[in-house]
């Protein structure tokens, strides 16, 4: 199935755009609010990790700075690496492994149940990357390729991030070591909560594995 050329700007799919995209449990269940083309895609997750690292550089390194600032730096960072490097790495890991994409998707979490209800709303309402799978390339991709991809991404979610705060509290930035504890044990939550969600990245892994 050939699937239509996206354009680099946000765009409202039309009332008919699901009956001809790859039979996807995250794009039916997520909330879609637009998709961006591969390239564009790529380009602003690439953008938002490298503001990652200057946010970082500018935590460690630019003097005279206060305590507040550089620990506002390391959690920019953290907040940066968590949206930007989870769809990028399906992406990534899939182009690998031969996998082919359409189109990048931005929308809320494919996985609103491994949050806690105060903050299922925020998340499914927040424009996440999500990546959306060539048909004809995952029929012909092999049983551990596809799980292997589905895998990156909450896995990156929750790994990148944490490195992040892993180097701020060895830099010495203050404020670094509770931020860590709070890294380590969201990292945890998101694992452990995408390891039980029937929908979630870890699901979909599972599922490739056993078909």
């Amino acid at each position: 199935m050939q699937h239509k050329q996206v354009n680099g700007s946000l765009e409202f799919p039309p009332r008919n755009a699901v009956a001809n995209m790859n039979a996807s449990s995250s794009l039916q269940q997520r909330k879609i609010f637009g998709h961006l083309s591969i390239v564009v895609g790529n380009m602003l997750q690439i953008a938002g990790i490298a503001a990652a690292c200057v946010a970082l550089a500018l935590a460690r390194f630019v003097q005279p700075r206060t305590a507040a600032f550089a620990a506002a730096m390391l959690i920019v960072a953290w907040l940066f690496l968590y949206f930007f490097c989870h769809g990028i790495a399906h992406w990534a890991v899939g182009r690998l492994l031969g996998i082919r994409f359409a189109f990048y998707t931005i929308g809320g979490t494919g996985n609103p149940e491994g949050y806690p209800s105060g903050m299922r709303w925020v998340f499914e309402h927040l424009p996440l990357f999500g990546v959306q799978t060539d048909r004809a390339s995952m029929q012909k991709a092999s049983p551990k390729a596809k799980a292997f991809m589905w895998s990156a991404g909450v896995t990156s979610s929750a790994v990148v991030p944490t490195i992040s705060t892993v180097w701020g509290w060895r830099a010495g930035i203050a404020g670094s070591k509770l931020f860590l504890i709070f890294a380590m044990f969201w990292a945890i939550g998101t694992l452990s909560s995408n390891w039980r969600s029937q929908t979630g990245d870890y699901a979909k892994a599972r599922r490739a594995l056993h078909r």
